[in-house]
């Protein structure tokens, strides 16, 4: 799992990102239900999207708007204010 989110950066994404993973493998029919890793012997589906994401074989970019909140938390901190 270290692995992974060396990759993603941040944990609440890996979670997101491997759960849409295992939806995919688990409705099947072909196409992104297909493993994108070639050894899956003894694994389980959670375990399959985790290695594709180690391997590179799944890949998360951030929106936008994201990328935009998350400097503009860096930047601004509000001390707690009360409004009576």
């Amino acid at each position: 799992m270290r692995k992974a989110l060396e990759r993603v950066g941040n944990p609440n994404v890996l979670v997101n990102l491997v759960s849409r993973r295992v939806r995919q493998l688990n409705a099947g029919g072909g196409g992104m239900g297909r493993p994108l890793v070639s050894d899956i012997s003894g694994l389980g589906v959670a375990d399959i999207a985790m290695v594709e994401v180690i391997e590179d074989k799944t890949f998360w970019e951030p929106a936008l708007d994201e990328i935009e909140a998350e400097s503009t938390r860096k930047r601004r901190r509000r001390s707690p204010t009360l409004n009576d």
